[in-house]
């Protein structure tokens, strides 16, 4: 399978945590579908300390996978939110 376009798209979005509002990062999404998977290179600015953890509540909102042969972060359903 082909991996994800590197420079991908430029809408960035930013990323909260559902359970306390707290931002998470900012990410270039393409599309206007549900908010899935992550994929690391398009993430522009990172705020969390421990991977794949929200710094305020502790609640852990991804898990760390390959997709497409590229490192991802595929999102728990509910919660994360993104504007």
């Amino acid at each position: 399978m082909a991996k994800p376009n590197k420079k991908g798209p430029t809408r960035t979005v930013d990323i909260y945590c559902a359970k306390c509002k707290v931002q998470l990062f900012k990410y270039r999404k393409g599309g206007k579908g549900a908010l899935i998977k992550c994929f690391k290179e398009r993430i522009t600015e990172d705020l969390t300390q421990v991977a794949c953890t929200c710094p305020a509540c502790g609640q852990t909102f991804a898990r760390e996978c390959l997709i497409r042969g590229a490192p991802a972060l595929k999102m728990i359903g509910g919660k994360v939110t993104f504007k």
